[in-house]
């Protein structure tokens, strides 16, 4: 499959974490933001945990909705064939790398922080959200070659 300026883009990418609640969605909605034309996007997590407000939050801030997702975990999936598997934490990194054994499914481990760990006011909790969303950002138009950087 080719993207807007002839990248080679997987057909179907999964964006996984610890649970489904903040870092896989917000990477799966910023996928779908940039190629949803072009590449299935889903997410899912080791297991599911709940869904996170302040992640709502600051993919509003730009025009993007989540508010409606329902974090689930890997076994929830509709369909589980992907040729691009992204984790975002050691543990979906495990779970992932042990799901597709048997597949030719690539799997990408893509370290990232847990921003729910940050404490302090809502303002500084916002601002370690926004961080992630925006290292997010960064690392895929990055891996699929997306020329407009610092547009979103």
């Amino acid at each position: 499959m080719r993207g807007p300026h002839g990248e080679d883009l997987p057909g179907a990418v999964l964006f996984a974490c610890t649970q489904n609640a903040v870092r896989s969605p917000i990477a799966a909605a910023l996928m779908r933001h940039l190629f949803g034309k072009f590449v299935y996007v889903e997410s899912a997590g080791a297991r599911p945990g709940e869904r996170d407000p302040l992640a709502v939050e600051v993919m509003e801030e730009l025009g993007i909705e989540i508010g409606k997702h329902k974090p689930k975990s890997f076994e929830e999936l509709e369909d589980g064939s992907f040729d691009l598997v992204i984790t975002l934490s050691p543990e979906a990194q495990h779970k992932a790398v042990e799901l597709t054994r048997t597949s030719a499914t690539d799997v990408e481990y893509w370290p990232t922080h847990d921003p729910t760990i940050f404490e302090g006011s809502r303002e500084q909790r916002l601002a370690a959200y926004r961080d992630i969303r925006d290292e997010l950002m960064r690392r895929i138009k990055a891996r699929f070659a997306v020329e407009q950087a610092g547009d979103v």
